[in-house]
């Protein structure tokens, strides 16, 4: 079983992951798919009138703030026209995909934060009616289900809440869920860089591998630049639960899943 999280940022090409992962497909491979979609969900929202805006935790983590109307324009794009657009992909290269969000067959069910703190002016402040949580419970009863009948399920946020709202939740840290609850063997988040790197934006300066036990380490965890840092995160609540490898790899080349297995990028193992 091999759980992929193929990152939302610009330069991914998506041809290449959807081509990759129906060759897997093909020959037996157990995949699942996770997607972001960052970089159509910035283009839309500027485009309706209600661009993005992001919060800036104590921790130094950013994330977007998700009122009523942002949860919309990201159910669209999240839901509709990247996960489509995938999906499509996949189908044309051979594989029977199903796309589906975590709010269908409550397949990612997590907890709303009642409140989120940020920085601002170099004060910390608090944030209520947010509509954002994180993934505690997976249905890998559905999941299961698809995959024996012979489906390679293309999953997205958001997530549903215990209250039965949708949440934004960060698809990094969900597909880290994912892989746990599936028993994965192997993680592989793909983004528009080759891997974690020593001189941000230097791709000569690959970290080739982090041996498990010091991923979370302070000088691995400073290496993370921007949308990295919570890719990091999610590896180590991988590698922690018991995934045998996690692999951060490039999303913009051939064979991108079978490169990543192959060991190249950077390797958590």
């Amino acid at each position: 079983m091999i759980v992929v999280k193929v990152g939302g940022a610009e330069g991914i090409d998506y041809e290449k992951v959807a081509e990759d992962a129906a060759s897997l497909w093909k020959e037996g491979v157990r995949l699942i798919l996770l997607h972001g979609g960052s970089a159509e969900m910035g283009r839309i929202a500027e485009a309706l009138g209600h661009p993005p805006r992001f919060l800036t935790h104590p921790g130094g983590l950013q994330s977007r703030l998700t009122d009523r109307k942002t949860l919309e324009i990201f159910e669209m794009v999240y839901c509709g026209l990247v996960n489509k657009r995938l999906v499509e992909l996949l189908q044309r290269h051979g594989a029977n995909a199903v796309g589906l969000s975590g709010l269908d067959g409550r397949l990612l069910v997590g907890r709303r934060k009642a409140a989120v703190k940020y920085v601002e002016d170099g004060k910390v402040k608090i944030h209520r009616g947010d509509y954002t949580g994180s993934v505690e419970v997976v249905n890998t009863g559905l999941l299961h289900l698809l995959l024996e009948a012979g489906y390679l399920p293309v999953l997205t946020p958001p997530a549903l809440s215990y209250e039965n709202e949708a949440i934004n939740t960060d698809g990094d840290t969900a597909a880290a869920k994912v892989a746990l609850a599936m028993g994965a063997e192997v993680l592989i988040f793909l983004s528009n860089v080759p891997g974690l790197l020593a001189n941000y934006p230097d791709e000569s300066s690959l970290v080739r591998e982090i041996p498990a036990e010091r991923v979370d380490a302070p000088e691995y965890m400073a290496l993370a630049q921007g949308r990295m840092k919570k890719k990091v995160l999610g590896a180590v609540e991988a590698v922690k639960g018991g995934i045998k490898r996690v692999v951060f790899a490039d999303g913009r080349v051939r064979n991108p899943i079978r490169r990543a297995l192959a060991g190249e990028g950077t390797v958590v193992r």
